[in-house]
């Protein structure tokens, strides 16, 4: 299997505007720029690659958790998970140090300390975890 997205870029670094588009449409030429990156109230619309990071590590992560809160007998009522992505200057350029996770659950039955087990054990074993596993990344799951 196999998923794609593309970007478009369209001048110099700080004037310059991107867009991107998934291969499944849901972003369709989402615009994307150094203000958008660096400006958190930039008032423009659109994203920056950090933002589709944590989305994507929150997704995947939530979907690896509730993977392996079934195998052992748990059916999670809600899971609701923010990626933090942190970025930072490093040298001249800039660098990804690290990803907070930030886990609110229901899951009935569970008893406290086996859903921490659970939920650190699907951190460790999703696969945008994996992808991502040169930059620290921390765990708080609580549930709700």
């Amino acid at each position: 299997m196999k998923r794609s997205a593309i970007s478009k870029w369209n001048g110099g670094f700080e004037e310059g505007k991107g867009s991107l588009t998934t291969q499944s449409k849901v972003l369709d030429d989402q615009p994307y720029s150094a203000k958008l990156r660096f400006e958190n109230e930039s008032g423009e619309k659109g994203t920056n690659p950090e933002e589709l990071i944590g989305a994507a590590h929150a997704g995947c992560y939530n979907m690896a958790l509730s993977l392996e809160l079934g195998k052992a007998g748990f059916a999670p009522d809600h899971l609701e998970t923010k990626a933090s992505v942190k970025l930072e200057k490093d040298g001249e350029g800039f660098s990804i140090t690290g990803i907070h996770l930030d886990l609110k659950a229901s899951v009935p039955k569970i008893e406290k300390d086996k859903f921490i087990e659970i939920a650190t054990a699907a951190k460790k074993g999703c696969p945008v975890s994996k992808a991502l596993s040169s930059v620290d990344i921390d765990l708080d799951a609580r549930l709700v």
